[in-house]
């Protein structure tokens, strides 16, 4: 059973002291590619690629320029402790013990713009790449034929590598999942739902979903789920299961 987030925009390089464990990127080689070709943009062409100003652009232009490799503990910081959003303050790593970080690295994965697909232990370095984005290279217009014949393998991979039943939690945003062939999957897809009740109506709100999408992956791994029936037991921060509005193959989660 295999856990999948997208990244945050938010991101924080101070250092981190939880913990010294590090692994490099499936596909460094491949970011880097990226990454050289984003240092040939000028500030003008990178501030209408991203859709950005001119300062951020900026700012994104310098982290590129400073890419550097090898990724060492001193140039680069765990995936886990650098996404700064929503999702991930949910998650609230930083908490979890070292036995529960060796859980994490086998049951989850981060897709990214820039490095394809993540490992929670994988260092990386500053960016700010959208998997959506129209980066023109030799696979194509855009990033998603870019990545198109290295995520869902590595996927597929990681599935097999995490034990238990061949499934795949998604918890990344649409935009993110269409990096996948979701046809060369070799897992069954579940998707999620967490939704607030506003006059007796459930609706989504980004800012809730995006924080329970990381509780729940934070409940998953502290209570070692390898069955798609114990996942019904969730009911962090007031949210339980609602069976009425659930799938077979989309689980619903309602408070309020």
């Amino acid at each position: 059973m295999l856990l999948l987030l997208s990244p945050a925009k938010i991101q924080n390089f101070t250092p981190q002291h939880y913990i010294q464990d590090f692994t490099i990127p499936e596909f460094i080689d491949s970011a880097g590619i990226l990454a050289h070709k984003i240092k040939q943009l000028s500030r003008t062409e990178l501030a209408d690629l991203l859709d950005i100003n001119s300062n951020l652009a900026q700012l994104n232009a310098d982290r590129h320029f400073n890419w550097q490799v090898p990724f060492t503990p001193q140039n680069a910081k765990q995936s886990i402790f650098v996404f700064n959003g929503e999702v991930f303050r949910g998650l609230d790593a930083k908490t979890f013990s070292p036995d529960e970080f060796g859980y994490l690295q086998s049951h989850l994965r981060i897709l990214s713009g820039l490095y394809g697909v993540l490992r929670p232990l994988d260092l990386i370095q500053p960016y700010r790449l959208e998997v959506s984005t129209r980066l023109k290279t030799d696979k194509g217009n855009n990033l998603y034929a870019f990545w198109k014949n290295h995520i869902t393998p590595s996927l597929n991979n990681a599935i097999l590598g995490s034990g238990g039943p061949k499934v795949l939690l998604n918890l990344a945003s649409g935009e993110y999942f269409k990096s996948i062939n979701r046809k060369q999957l070799q897992a069954e897809v579940i998707d999620f739902e967490f939704l607030e009740n506003r006059n007796d109506q459930y609706i989504p709100i980004v800012m809730y979903v995006k924080k329970a999408r990381g509780m729940f992956v934070r409940y998953v791994i502290e209570h070692r789920i390898e069955n798609v029936e114990d996942l019904k037991g969730f009911n962090a921060d007031g949210y339980w299961y609602n069976s009425r509005l659930s799938t077979e193959k989309k689980l619903v989660f309602t408070r309020g």
